[in-house]
């Protein structure tokens, strides 16, 4: 009887041993961070190397090319952002064409007109090289995927308008509105589609997404009573007009003059 007691006894503490143990290899540990290391491992991978990669590649890739070097157009002359203190040509011609195709778009919808484009400098990101024109010229004057929107502005912003861009000097692509810089630094012959500007009339104004909703400051867009996104990326609205012509032409008018 007595063993029996030892027996049950040492079967206790075994058991509680066996608890505490169990407890303590499941808390959680605290590790330091000691060492850090690191090697540079350098990409010499090429396509010679994984001919079984490029040989699935090649296909996509060649018809791609295919399509983006398809010539749409001729331009008889390089087109360039750089030339032009308040206007450039290839900018002119880029609001023009927003203008006029956006405003196909927006009549058949709205049975509305729109009255003049505003875009922005430095969204033209190449130029327009003399020679044949292709799908791939559109992509890299327009490498991004803005939308052309038009938004309902009062009289007040087209003034603001001007004044913006009299601030930014910079060329900024514009079409339907005409003004001269007074040489007090401010607008005044503001013309929009040939007529004086009425303050209290609502104009709309086709521009991109990333400045209707404030890109580069132009927070007159916000104040706009109405938005219209017309699904049309100015990318395409560049090789549709490719396609319908056959020869690119910049146009000459001045849209802004100095006193």
């Amino acid at each position: 009887m007595v063993k029996l007691k030892k027996y049950n006894g040492f079967l206790k503490l075994f058991v509680i041993f066996l608890t505490l143990f169990f407890i303590s290899s499941c808390s959680d540990k605290n590790y330091n961070l000691t060492k850090i290391e690191g090697k540079q491992l350098p990409i010499t991978e090429k396509a010679a190397e994984t001919p079984a990669i490029e040989s699935f590649i090649k296909p996509y890739r060649d018809h791609i090319n295919q399509d983006l070097d398809n010539v749409l157009a001729y331009a008889p002359e390089t087109l360039d952002k750089s030339t032009g203190k308040w206007q450039t040509s290839i900018g002119s011609l880029l609001a023009d064409v927003c203008l006029q195709r956006g405003n196909t778009v927006f009549k058949s919808r709205e049975n509305k007109d729109i009255d003049m484009c505003l875009l922005n400098h430095g969204g033209i990101r190449a130029i327009l090289p003399k020679g044949n024109v292709t799908t791939r010229t559109a992509f890299e004057i327009m490498p991004f995927e803005n939308n052309l929107v038009v938004i309902a502005l009062k009289g007040e912003q087209i003034l603001e308008i001007a004044a913006y861009i009299i601030k930014e000097k910079k060329p900024q692509p514009l079409s339907g509105m005409t003004f001269t810089i007074s040489k007090d630094n401010t607008a005044k012959n503001i013309l929009v589609q040939g007529k004086p500007l009425d303050l209290n009339k609502t104009y709309y104004v086709a521009t991109n997404d990333y400045l209707a909703n404030g890109g580069d400051s132009m927070t007159f867009f916000a104040k706009g009573t109405q938005k219209f996104d017309l699904n049309y990326k100015l990318r395409n609205v560049l090789i549709d007009y490719f396609k319908d012509v056959d020869t690119v032409v910049a146009p000459k008018n001045i849209r802004i003059t100095e006193e």
